[in-house]
């Protein structure tokens, strides 16, 4: 760990007496392991690899390096997402918008009974429309501009998925789209809790992605860090000794965001917990190379947790952003050692069982941490099998059963992106 890391001066964030601290009212999940919250924990929490070969399009391995990543599998849009709406948008788009379908149920909130100005949405955004828009453009090439969809100009946008959930439920609070690549999942929920402390009682916020095309997996390999493994076992290993990058999957989650005197007037079935403490830091070093150390990172955690009012003794684990490249993961393990110093802290990062969903990762990330909080539980860093000793870290390496009151939630975005953030459990009234 470098002497940088140790001193870097943290400035303070406070929050003010009556700031309001939103709650997460209701989850829905959309990932390789499963179509809705419960089955995608379920197997989390039993350890299943879902990384396997690419199936969406025939990735032959004379033209692509990498031919593995976590697919959505058995989901049928017509069961998740309008008629109308499918023909005009994109894979990513249908994830997110049956994710809120999902949230909402969860969190037992009718957009229709309440003021359409009293519920916004703000997602965060990777990639866009890859699958619309490769299709589209291969039309253009091979048919001519007439055979072109209309819809082209809308399903690609980063902003499609927000929309076109505000249009399908009627949502009229001030909305919006985060981008930031790996940690806009996380940037979303803190846009949606300025947007609850300025007065909009319920948020939707997270994120989705689909980049499993010829166009986005180039791009994903454009970065050199995608895994070349031929097995899904030698892929995507966080913290591993033969940690060798990661490996894309698709996905993500929603989260019904709530001001908690809101979600408490009309009776909210459940509370997961609360949004303490968020803070985001920029490498402001490369466009394309991390900083040379973590200190940014380290940073992030700091101001997150000083958000919170939580010292770093309070927090029962930490979601890593578990980049699955040894540099990162260095990186990311000195930060940690940093905030934490020699307490041993569990770090855990179940990314690694269904591949790196850019913002929808990060959102994923978050709804895990509120599961650990509700179950008492901590699921095992995803694909470890062998933890790389110089990390410093109590690397989970199964589920382990524990209470768990404070969860810290990294993400890092491609470009110098750094955020964390913390979520608390609630006791009840």
């Amino acid at each position: 760990m470098s002497a940088a890391l140790d001193t870097a001066t943290v400035g303070t964030a406070t929050v003010g007496t009556g700031a309001v601290r939103p709650v997460v009212t209701g989850l829905g999940v959309i990932a390789p392991s499963g179509l809705e919250v419960e089955q995608y924990w379920a197997s989390t929490l039993r350890g299943e690899l879902r990384i396997a070969p690419i199936s969406q399009f025939d990735p032959d391995p004379d033209r692509y390096d990498a031919t593995l990543a976590g697919e959505v599998a058995g989901f049928e849009p017509e069961e998740h997402v309008d008629k109308r709406y499918i023909i005009q948008t994109d894979r990513w788009t249908w994830f997110g918008m049956a994710a809120s379908r999902l949230a909402l149920a969860d969190a037992a909130y009718d957009p229709a009974d309440h003021d359409p100005y009293a519920t916004a949405v703000v997602f965060g955004s990777g990639s866009g429309g890859n699958d619309f828009g490769q299709r589209e453009l291969q039309r253009l090439w091979t048919r001519g501009r007439a055979a072109v969809s209309v819809h082209q100009s809308i399903a690609w946008f980063y902003a499609a998925t927000t929309g076109q959930t505000s249009i399908r439920h009627g949502l009229k609070g001030p909305s919006g789209v985060v981008i930031s690549d790996g940690a806009g999942g996380l940037d979303s929920l803190a846009q949606a809790r300025r947007v609850i402390r300025r007065g909009t009682s319920t948020v939707l916020a997270g994120g989705a992605e689909s980049g499993l095309t010829p166009y986005g997996l180039t791009c994903h390999l454009s970065s050199g860090r995608v895994s070349t493994a031929a097995t899904a076992a030698d892929g995507y290993k966080p913290f591993d000794v033969r940690a060798n990058g990661y490996l894309p999957g698709e996905g993500g989650a929603t989260l019904v965001v709530e001001d908690p005197a809101a979600a408490a007037a009309r009776g909210a079935p459940r509370v997961y917990g609360e949004i303490a403490g968020y803070a985001a830091t920029h490498d402001a070093a490369d466009h394309a190379r991390p900083a040379p150390d973590g200190r940014w990172l380290a940073t992030a955690m700091r101001r997150a947790l000083a958000d919170a009012s939580v010292v770093p003794g309070e927090v029962d684990v930490v979601f890593a952003d578990g980049a699955g490249s040894p540099d990162l993961d260095v990186q990311e393990a000195a930060a940690i050692r940093a905030v934490f110093g020699d307490r041993a802290v569990p770090v855990t990062a179940p990314q690694g069982f269904v591949g790196r969903m850019c913002a929808g990762g990060s959102a994923l990330s978050v709804a895990a941490a509120l599961l650990s909080i509700r179950d008492g539980v901590i699921p095992a860093v995803g694909n470890l099998d062998t933890p790389d000793p110089g990390y410093g870290l109590d690397l989970v390496r199964a589920t382990r059963r524990t209470p768990v009151r404070v969860a810290l939630v990294n993400a890092r975005g491609y470009g110098g992106f750094n955020s964390s953030l913390v979520v608390r459990a609630v006791d009840p009234a």
